[in-house]
């Protein structure tokens, strides 16, 4: 297991994280998995041992229950695992129940540890954007909870670009502490993050944490073209809904290739996929769970794996998203004066050597 800096922090983690999802599973989370106590034990000790050194919850996981199971399984375990948590969503049925007011998020913050059975939180993240919470106030509510010891690190979950480059220019302007990682969705399926995101990330210094890597399932190589899918798995369950497929056709020629790949490596098709996003700019950490200790095994498996030049190139190429605007007037004009930020998106649409493309008229 390799290590790499959290952003701009001193904080180092494992490349793969450890999702509990699936720990405690009731109402809409009990099709990602309902592993007990002992079953979550078993898993944080799979995961410390191949060097995993990062857990991740919410508090809106089974309604805590998340949180519940991991406070009791991380007895005998909390000072070999850092533990990420996430508030934003509602916690009751109050008015005042949800967002990211300084009520709502100190009050969130004190019952995540009252669950969790730990004294402080280590990265403690929002897990959405609220746009009716003044974001000064957000910013100086969690400063507070950092100032009171009871979290280490900050971060922030399914930000926009704007809302990222904003949040940390109000903590800069307030002299309060910044984020310093991103989680977000991201995936040989899905690309999105590549727009804003990631060069936001890049250029902010923030680390970035990818949840649902394996996109719900889609990756594992059981969902294939013309094929239904095997019963029980993860692209039949509600929180797959919610992950939308915008072109099956390149999602299936993106599992072909992951097949064709893994079977050069005599390893599983999710391996190769994780292995494939460990080697995207800007990612720090990928967050996998598993619903049993094979699966665990397997996504595990994933930090050795290493991937030639031209496996990398072939599924960048086939699930390389379009281009939006302004990114191919970028591609076509500025080529030459790029910064790494920049890169993250537009390296991949750059022309080959010795070739050259003339600029669009601007308007």
């Amino acid at each position: 297991m390799r290590y790499r800096q959290l952003g701009r922090s001193g904080l180092r983690v494992s490349e793969l994280t450890l999702g509990t999802m699936g720990f405690g599973g009731s109402g809409r989370f009990a099709d990602v998995g309902s592993l007990g106590v002992a079953e979550a034990g078993r898993q944080l000790d799979r995961a410390i041992e191949a060097g995993v050194n990062l857990v991740d919850t919410a508090n809106a996981y089974s309604g805590g229950g998340s949180e519940e199971v991991l406070g009791e399984a991380l007895r005998g375990r909390r000072d070999r695992l850092l533990v990420a948590t996430k508030v934003r969503f509602p916690t009751g049925p109050g008015r005042n129940d949800e967002g990211l007011s300084r009520h709502h998020l100190i009050a969130a913050c004190e019952a995540s540890l009252r669950r969790l059975q730990v004294d402080h939180i280590d990265l403690l993240q929002v897990h959405e954007w609220d746009g009716a919470t003044p974001l000064e106030e957000t910013v100086e509510a969690l400063d507070s909870l950092v100032a009171a010891g009871k979290v280490r690190y900050l971060g922030c979950s399914n930000f926009s670009g704007w809302h990222l480059a904003k949040s940390l220019g109000v903590a800069e302007r307030l002299n309060r502490q910044p984020y310093v990682s991103s989680q977000i969705y991201y995936s040989l399926e899905c690309r999105d993050a590549e727009y804003e995101l990631l060069p936001a990330a890049v250029d902010g210094g923030l680390g970035v944490l990818v949840w649902s890597p394996l996109a719900a399932g889609r990756l594992t190589g059981k969902y294939r073209r013309g094929q239904p899918a095997p019963t029980g798995v993860r692209t039949e369950s509600k929180t797959a809904d919610q992950l939308p497929i915008r072109d099956e056709e390149r999602l299936y020629d993106v599992v072909d290739a992951l097949v064709e790949v893994a079977q050069a490596h005599a390893t599983s098709p999710a391996q190769v996929a994780l292995a494939w996003l460990l080697t995207r700019p800007g990612v720090t950490s990928l967050i996998i769970g598993a619903r049993n200790d094979d699966q665990l095994a397997d996504n595990l498996a994933a930090a050795a794996l290493e991937l030639a030049p031209e496996e990398v190139e072939q599924l960048e190429r086939l699930s390389r998203p379009p281009l939006l605007y302004p990114y191919w007037h970028q591609a076509a004009s500025i080529a030459n004066r790029l910064s790494p930020a920049d890169r993250v998106l537009l390296d991949n649409y750059r022309e080959p050597a010795g070739t050259s493309a003339s600029p669009p008229t601007s308007a």
